[in-house]
């Protein structure tokens, strides 16, 4: 059979299909049409596979019988007519449409393909009548002669949704209905353009009809623009956030040609979101308030009028109402009492004044408010808020609901009045008084009046004072400064008061302060016989020069004791500081001394012979390293300067800090500056660090944060009222977070021996040695300190560059590092120091070179200028009586330049100070190899010098 699967044909395409399928394939399809499915068209085959693997619903229905084939999804659609549909007609399953499927299901055998998105069905599928809706695709399916043998239908019911669609419409309608019937003004707006999707009937009433649906706000409203609602819409579209308006204006035209009408609205703008929360659109609904703005801008202007005149009285202004209760007050009445009006307003006025109660006040407002009469008094007020007392002018009139009162504060008056009666009092009293005399001038400055003290003061009766002028009654060496209070009293009214003398009536002289005033026509002149205070004050500036010379002298003592005492203390700690270093300089020579006495022993074994003789030098490094803190100390050693890195100096030591510094001091490096090259001493750069270091701790008490940062300075700040130097410079910070420094004791801190430690803690020589080891390499150093906030104490240093050179030991040849052989040297030896010039040239003649010795420096200018080309070099202590070492040195260079001149000291404040003044140094102790070394590079250097000056010439 070549259109159908066979006898033989596989049955694949009735596999899978769910429940749906399953019943299929077990169906008895004999007893149909279509008999069984291996003898099933293969068109008819390939549609039942498709079905079959659709989630979609779909069924078939095939041959004139319209024999009906369906899937799971369509199965959910017969309800309760599945399983019996199955193999069954059509229109027979759907009898109770029939009439409406007939149609349709005609169209389809007869070749016409139907679709339909929604066909309306009253089905019976659950026991009752229904309402369906469907959405299908009838497609003709042809056999192979071209006939039509059914048809195949996917669909989909979607009922749900018409229905959903139906109530949102009602639900849309109604609320349309609702919005149309609000009072309020309602308008939908849709787009970002904001177009009209509704408005109400309110919205038309106040803003006319202008044919809003489907047109956008700024074509509806073309007048609105610059009033703010298009942007107040674009930000409600954009943001998705409501915006509130109240009592705004708005100003609208009837007709492009009209005058624009304002009114004013209350509405709100809320954004409509989709599903997705996305913005659609904008709901508007507000009122038009334009008369109740205009009532209530009516009223505010009314009361700003009444608050107005209120507040521009000078009077204060209070109103009770019948029960006495203060319901207005206006803000001169609040300036005088002192309190705010949610203080007052409400509360009875014997509550917000008590001490009224029981007064002529209390009195007064009862008489206006039952009598209905104005009643006015002066009473005298107590401010419970401020404490002051105030008179006030009160004048109570009865007005509708209760009584105003007016009232001002008229205490300058009454104190006034006071005032004027207790002056004249005073005067009566004044003129009463024994020991003040008050006179009267007249015109011509002659006495009208006078009172008994004046009179008993001068010895006149009345009768002969009256009249008498001030010329008559004062000496002549005193008019001038009498004409100068005239002046004064006359042009001022008043004078400053002045001492003079006056005439008594015998013509013995007193002493009076006078102080005049003009009153009137008339001039007072107040006067006290101050003869007697005079008198005393002669006698106490004597007593007090006498008192103050011996103060004087005190003071001086007191001075000079206090200088005694610093000393003592100084002298104290330089008795600790001796008794220290004499003590570990007595450990030092007990080793010395027990080695030198076992080498002297002939029997030693070779090796116990080395053991002390490295004793021996050990021991001396020590005491030079000793004596080196000490000259640290006295800002006196000769420092060895090289050039070095400071950031990875520090970086060296801090292992070292922390161990010195404790556990519970936190070290952080601030490196701001790296690589920062300086040339100084290395060592004495170190112990600076560590002297500044145990400051800080000590100051922090074990415990706290240490601070070491390293800068670049374009030049190095004035300090203690020093100018800067110039130059770039290298800033070594430390900041502690401790204690900190008295701003008294900044200028001290750098003395020896000054320290504000307690008795025991410290000798106050660190930060001497850190204030030395700065000045002496060209830098300074530098404390800010705040008690309670810690201390920083700053290092500044030249910076220089580094080059190729580097230090003596590390440019040495090869030929220093071997022994060297001084013969065929010629050296002058300088020395003052018996023991120590003999040392010295017994040393050098062990080393093969040719010596002799001077005992001071003129004896060795002496024998150079005798023969100067018999020395390679000179060999000079540098502290000498007479001429030093170095000046020795510098007229060395001046007489005979090619000669090098080689210095040695252990102690030299003007290498200290000054540094090496070009001169090879030797610092003593000094080792062998360090001797030989240093003539040998001395004399090397000569050679070449000579070299080039004979090229030169």
């Amino acid at each position: 059979m070549h259109g159908s699967l066979g006898l033989n044909g596989r049955l694949d395409f009735l596999s899978g299909g769910g429940q749906t399928g399953a019943l299929i394939r077990a169906h008895d399809w004999a007893a149909t049409p279509l008999g069984q499915p291996a003898g099933w068209p293969y068109g008819l085959a390939t549609l039942v596979s498709v079905m079959l693997g659709s989630n979609q619903p779909m069924f078939i229905a095939w041959g004139p019988e319209r024999t009906l084939l369906y899937n799971d999804a369509y199965a959910e659609i017969l309800v309760s007519k599945h399983p019996a549909a199955l193999g069954r007609d059509l229109l027979e399953v759907w009898h109770e449409i029939r009439a409406d499927l007939l149609p349709i299901v005609e169209k389809a055998y007869g070749g016409e393909s139907v679709h339909m998105d929604d066909i309306t069905l009253i089905m019976q599928r659950r026991g009752y009548p229904e309402e369906t809706h469907f959405s299908f695709s009838y497609t003709p399916v042809r056999d192979e002669s071209g006939a039509v043998a059914g048809f195949f239908c996917p669909c989909t019911e979607i009922t749900g949704q018409i229905m959903a669609e139906r109530r949102l419409a009602a639900e849309t309608e109604r609320q349309r209905r609702l919005f149309e019937q609000a009072p309020g003004f309602i308008t939908a707006l849709t787009q970002p353009e904001h177009r009209f999707e509704f408005v109400n009937q309110a919205f038309r009433h106040l803003f006319g009809d202008r044919d809003f649906v489907g047109k956008t706000v700024r074509e509806a409203f073309p007048e609105l623009e610059g009033q703010g609602f298009f942007e107040w819409l674009d930000q409600v579209y954009a943001t998705g956030e409501r915006f509130v308006a109240h009592h705004v204006p708005i100003r609208l035209q009837a007709s492009p040609d009209s005058v624009a009408e304002e009114r004013f609205l209350d509405f709100i703008y809320e954004p409509v979101r989709d599903e997705a929360g996305r913005v659609t659109g904008i709901f508007c609904e507000g009122h038009d308030v334009t008369e109740a703005h205009l009532a209530r801008t009516a009223i505010a202007a009314s009361n700003a009028r009444y608050t107005s005149v209120l507040a521009a009285m000078g009077e204060a202004f209070v109103v009770l109402d019948e029960e006495y209760r203060i319901t207005e007050i206006n803000a001169e009445g609040l300036r005088l009492d002192g309190r705010h009006a949610g203080e007052l307003l409400g509360k009875t006025h014997w509550e917000a004044f008590p001490g009224s109660a029981g007064t002529p006040v209390e009195a007064a407002y009862r008489r206006a408010m039952t009598e209905r009469v104005p009643v006015e008094l002066d009473h005298l007020y107590k401010y419970p808020s401020t404490g002051r007392d105030l008179w006030l002018a009160l004048r109570i009139y009865p007005v509708p609901g209760g009584v105003a009162a007016f009232y001002r504060d008229i205490s300058e008056r009454m104190r006034a009045e006071e005032a004027l009666r207790h002056s004249e009092e005073r005067l009566r009293t004044a003129l009463g008084i024994s020991t003040v005399g008050v006179l009267f001038w007249g015109e011509g400055f002659a006495l009208t009046e006078a009172n008994d003290a004046f009179l008993a003061m001068t010895g006149f009766s009345r009768e002969e004072a009256i009249g008498l002028t001030w010329q008559q009654l004062t000496p002549e060496e005193f008019h001038p400064e009498s004409w100068r209070a005239v002046e004064q009293v006359t042009t001022l009214g008043e004078a400053t008061p002045y001492e003079k003398q006056y005439f008594r009536k015998d013509g013995s002289r007193w002493w009076g302060l006078f102080a005049p005033r003009k009153v009137g026509d008339e001039v007072v002149e107040f006067v006290l016989d101050v003869t007697n205070r005079r008198e005393a004050e002669a006698a106490l500036r004597r007593l007090n020069e006498e008192l103050e010379s011996r103060v004087t002298d005190a003071i001086s003592e007191r001075e000079r004791t206090e200088a005694a005492l610093r000393q003592s203390q100084k002298l104290e700690a330089v008795g600790q500081l001796t008794g220290g270093v004499a003590h570990d300089f007595n450990n030092l020579l007990t080793i010395i001394r027990s080695s030198v006495e076992f080498l002297r022993r002939t029997n030693l074994p070779e090796e116990r012979r080395r053991r002390y003789v490295d004793a021996i030098t050990d021991t001396v490094d020590r005491a030079a390293k000793l004596t080196g803190q000490l000259l640290a100390f006295a800002r006196r050693q000769a420092l060895k300067p090289e050039v070095f890195d400071v950031p990875e100096r520090i970086g060296a030591v801090t292992d070292m800090l922390r161990t010195i510094v404790g556990s519970r001091i936190r070290i952080e490096a601030d490196i701001a500056c790296e690589p920062c090259f300086v040339e100084a001493d290395i060592t004495q750069f170190e112990t600076a660090l560590v002297n500044m270091a145990v400051n800080a701790r000590d100051a922090m008490d074990g415990e706290g944060t240490l601070t070491v940062r390293v800068d670049a300075l374009a030049e190095m700040p004035s300090i203690r009222g020093h100018a800067g130097g110039p130059g770039t410079f290298v800033a070594v910070s430390i900041t502690d977070t401790g204690s900190g420094i008295p701003a008294d004791r900044l200028g001290q801190i750098f003395e020896p021996f000054f320290t504000t430690k307690e008795v025991g803690k410290g000798t106050g020589l660190g930060l001497s040695q850190v204030y030395g080891f700065a000045k002496q390499s060209g830098g300074d150093v530098e404390v800010e300190s705040e008690p309670g906030k810690g201390t920083t104490f700053t290092l500044y240093l030249p910076k220089v560059e580094r080059d190729g050179a580097s230090d003596d030991a590390g440019s040495r040849s090869d030929g220093d590092r071997q022994e060297e052989n001084g013969r065929g040297c010629r050296v002058l030896v300088v020395e003052d120091n018996i023991e120590v010039g003999q040392f010295s040239t017994q040393l050098l003649q062990d080393l093969g070179y040719e010596t002799t010795w001077a005992a001071n420096a003129h004896e060795a200018l002496r024998l150079l200028e005798e023969e100067h080309t018999r020395f390679d070099v000179v060999f000079s202590d540098v502290v000498m009586p007479g001429l030093s070492g170095v000046e020795l040195g510098r007229e060395i260079g001046k007489r005979y330049p090619s000669l090098p001149v080689v210095l040695t000291s252990g102690y030299s404040h003007v290498l200290a100070e000054e540094g090496r003044h070009g001169f090879e140094l030797l610092h003593k102790p000094y080792a062998v190899e360090d001797v030989s070394r240093v003539l040998r590079r001395a004399t090397r250097s000569r050679v070449a010098l000579q070299g080039a000056m004979t090229d030169k010439a």
